[in-house]
């Protein structure tokens, strides 16, 4: 199989869909690999690196989707790159289609099979393309927070960890998974005053046991949450269910009754985000303030560490991308419903039952009905078949 690397081009974006290492493997096993000239450029992966691991280098995005049989990148395609792809052809990458109906439409008129990182499922019940730069979003969530809780940033001047005779801020991390854990591990060992709520008892038992009192855990229920945001300095909103639109925990309502200068990082922002008043924003421009409360909603965290990123998650995508490149798709989601979660786009449909449900009012002609089975990749739009076995889970975002 001839596999694409594009340079990524959202704002901000210098993360790439694949290292030199991953390409050596790739073209060890007899694949050819296309990369965009500077697709690495701004995180230390020349083009040469590439050609000495095998890769062919071309000057153009468009050389690359017109002629690789399966296009690998990290983030959801812009509408300039879904136009280029085409029927037959492989799109492995983060999609977040819940929020993005646009996206969705034109990857349907596409015609390609579209594979979400963020979807595809472990036998542990976890999502394990997501965990990874849910590891670094958590980590960085917290370092952005203290950093907009300045006063010229914005927020109220109160240091996260305090100093003696002075007590530190109070963090409440909306989500004990993988960010929320990733989060709290970072303000803890920063000094702050740290609660997580989560509707998990047996998780709340863990975070307990590991961190052996210096954590506050609560059940999360509404009142929970007014409860404690009222008297916090930092927010981050760490929840979701797997291909579906985030939960609003925080709505725009309780605004009024926060301090001013009190920081929300919504790292479920891809997700349509777990506050109410959260939108999209950059790197250039991270914040807004709404009520008085800063919001940092920024849709590519991990992107300010593209290199770090980089590495963490090419080296959890590298054995899906060769399972990919060397089995046939149609075999492969029959045969591994976790990797078949991953299937969110195909024959012209959307595949995933979350997603379809999350985007029903946008198009109402997809009905359950129209779900992938699992089974059969070349079945109509018309044809029926069971729905595919999704669990809504909380999980973490990237």
């Amino acid at each position: 199989m001839q596999l694409g690397v594009p340079k990524e081009i959202k704002a901000q974006e210098f993360r790439v869909g694949m290292t030199p290492a991953g390409v050596r493997e790739l073209v060890s096993t007899g694949h050819t690999v296309l990369t965009e000239s500077g697709a690495g450029d701004a995180i230390g992966l020349t083009d040469d690196l590439y050609r000495a691991a095998g890769a062919s280098v071309v000057e153009t995005a468009e050389q690359v989707f017109a002629e690789s049989d399966m296009i690998v990148k990290v983030k959801e395609p812009q509408p300039h790159e879904c136009r280029q792809l085409r029927p037959e052809q492989l799109l492995f990458t983060y999609l977040h289609l819940a929020a993005d109906p646009h996206q969705a439409e034109l990857l349907m008129n596409s015609g390609a099979t579209c594979i979400a990182y963020e979807t595809i499922t472990s036998p542990q019940g976890g999502l394990p393309l997501l965990a990874p730069m849910s590891l670094v979003a958590g980590r960085l969530s917290v370092q952005a927070g203290a950093h907009h809780m300045e006063i010229h940033q914005g927020g109220n001047g109160t240091l996260l960890g305090g100093v003696p005779g002075v007590a530190p801020g109070k963090v409440l991390v909306l989500g004990g998974g993988v960010v929320g854990s990733s989060a709290i591990r970072v303000a803890l060992g920063m000094g702050a005053d740290v609660t997580v709520l989560d509707r998990s008892v047996s998780r709340l038992s863990e975070l307990d046991e590991q961190y052996r009192g210096q954590l506050r855990t609560v059940y999360s229920t509404a009142e929970a949450v007014e409860e404690h945001a009222h008297d916090a300095d930092l927010i981050i909103g760490a929840v979701l269910i797997p291909g579906a639109s985030a939960p609003k925990l925080i709505t725009a309502e309780m605004l009024a009754d926060f301090k001013p200068g009190t920081v929300m990082v919504d790292v479920a922002i891809d997700q349509g985000g777990c506050f109410e008043t959260s939108r999209p924003t950059t790197h250039a421009d991270p914040t807004y303030v709404v009520d008085g409360v800063v919001h940092y909603s920024v849709a590519n965290m991990p992107g300010a560490v593209a290199r770090t990123a980089t590495m963490a998650l090419t080296n959890a995508t590298l054995p899906y991308v060769m399972r990919l490149a060397s089995e046939r798709v149609e075999s492969l989601m029959a045969e591994d419903k976790h990797f078949a979660a991953g299937l969110n786009v195909a024959n012209g449909m959307l595949m995933h039952p979350a997603v379809n449900e999350a985007l029903s009012s946008h198009f109402p002609q997809l009905t359950p009905d129209t779900r992938f089975s699992g089974q059969h990749m070349s079945q109509q739009p018309d044809s029926k078949g069971p729905e595919a076995a999704v669990h809504a889970k909380v999980a973490q975002l990237n």
